[in-house]
């Protein structure tokens, strides 16, 4: 059931995506019938959010369950009494699923309106409120406590400041104003706060905005594989190469109990602030974060007392790369804005990057990658040219394996391709959830559901065998 019309790409990355899905080993392993129902289903499901919310517990700090009754007392407050339940997974253990309610498709928009960037109408579809910076265009005479209709400006057309919009606009729910027209678009420069706050929002999540913030962190679901597939253990030395904004590199350090050294690294000082602040808002004391280039990351010789990049060669017991990618696989998104060389722009960039990652990694070390796209070029791709590269590189066995196996098309063997982890949104129904229909789902199948609707993901362990 698609609430939303399909994800819209430019039409030199429509063409190169098609040609993707519908590859000759794909076509004959699954017929041409098959290929091309998966893939319109994926566009499908690209332009809606997942199914649930998935929250990390920050373990280091609270039990799941200690944390499970607060979370679910602050979304009884939110939901005003509705009851929605939150449940522990079976296999990931320091996260919580909270369904997501919705497409609901009885609401009635108002004739005041505010338009929003496509980036701020995503985040509202996950659970977010509209705030100011996020807020395109309003009606002429909006007054704070005006019930307002909320719309997403989904190709970027909409001029900031505009008082009406004809473009294409995508309906995200009603919600109150919190500011005047006149104040949103302050001539003494846009203000940060609250511009909106989503009273019926087409999806119901809850928000998390400032809510246990030292014990939660909000993450999808194979982000949070990730970590347990690299398995860190106390003492270790763990380097995350492309790590903010800092979810994955705290779970590293939450899982080895803050006891060794997490390397975080990323090339843009922001970002780098961001990972400190998370590490401290998680009281996580043995992450290190510095802004650098990972494709530099690597030293010919070592100058004395230096504790950062770059690094000698063998100095990391486990790595993470979470490579820069094109993002293809993030929901909801229903326009990609990049281009065909843009988006071929990744491949070489994380090849520079895994180099980099094999010559760090000791003998015997385990080294993950993974991206949250669903290109072949970026993923199978990668792997078959890794294992022709690096000799010493041995593919490894997923523990938890949540996701489906490898995708044809890549040359890579049927044993391979069980090895590898694929995320694909399209191995499930586009269904939307309500609360009878919630009520009358048993556990194990939600459970089930969320594995699958979620991010479009991949994810690959190495282990390198000796030396190179």
């Amino acid at each position: 059931m698609s609430f939303f019309p399909k994800i819209s790409f430019q039409g030199e990355v429509e063409k190169y995506l098609s040609k993707v899905f519908r590859n000759n080993e794909l076509i004959t392993a699954l017929g041409t019938q098959e290929a091309e129902s998966k893939y319109q289903s994926l566009l499908s499901h690209l332009s809606h959010p997942p199914g649930f919310t998935t929250v990390r517990v920050n373990t280091h700090l609270a039990s799941v369950e200690h944390v499970k009754k607060m979370l679910f007392e602050e979304i009884q407050k939110q939901f005003k009494g509705l009851y929605v339940p939150i449940f522990e997974h079976p296999k990931l253990q320091d996260i919580l699923l909270i369904p997501v309610i919705g497409p609901r498709q009885d609401l009635k928009s108002h004739a005041s309106e505010v338009i929003v960037g496509a980036q701020c109408g995503y985040a509202v579809l996950r659970g977010a409120h509209v705030y100011v910076p996020g807020i395109l265009s309003t009606s002429r005479f909006l007054k704070a406590g005006d019930v307002v209709s909320v719309y997403s400006d989904i190709e970027g057309k909409c001029k900031r400041g505009a008082k009406e919009f004809e473009g294409v606009k995508v309906f995200l729910g009603n919600g109150i104003s919190e500011l005047s027209r006149s104040e949103i678009f302050s001539s003494s420069g846009p203000l940060n706060g609250m511009g909106i706050r989503m009273t019926e929002p087409v999806y119901l999540s809850p928000s998390f905005d400032n809510v246990l913030p030292s014990h939660l962190f909000l993450q999808n679901l194979p982000s949070v594989v990730v970590s347990h597939i690299l398995n860190p253990q106390p003492g270790e030395r763990i380097l995350d190469m492309c790590a903010a904004p800092g979810g994955k590199a705290t779970h590293l350090a939450t899982l080895m109990h803050d006891q060794g050294e997490v390397i975080a690294m990323d090339k843009t000082a922001n970002k780098v602030k961001k990972i400190k602040q998370n590490a401290e808002l998680l009281q996580l004391n043995c992450i290190k974060a510095f802004c650098y280039d990972g494709t530099k990351a690597l030293a010919v010789e070592k100058r004395d007392e230096q504790e950062g990049p770059p690094f000698l060669p063998e100095s990391f017991h486990r790595i993470l790369l979470d490579a820069p990618c094109s993002g293809m696989g993030q929901r909801p998104n229903m326009v990609y804005s990049l281009s065909l060389k843009e988006v071929t722009s990744y491949q070489p960039l994380q090849r520079k990057l895994f180099t980099v990652a094999v010559n760090l990694l000791k003998p015997g070390g385990v080294l993950v990658y993974s991206t949250c796209t669903i290109t072949l070029s970026e993923n199978e791709e990668q792997v078959a040219w890794a294992l022709r590269t690096f000799p010493c590189l041995q593919l490894q066995p997923q523990e938890p394996h949540i996701g489906g196996e490898g995708m044809r098309g890549a040359g890579l063997s049927l044993a391979q391709l069980k090895l590898l982890q694929r995320f694909d949104p399209s191995a499930v129904t586009l269904q939307g959830m309500d609360i009878n229909s919630l009520q009358d789902s048993k556990e194990d199948d939600l459970i089930s559901l969320a594995n699958k609707d979620c991010i479009g993901f991949f994810i690959a362990k190495f282990m390198k065998l000796n030396s190179k």
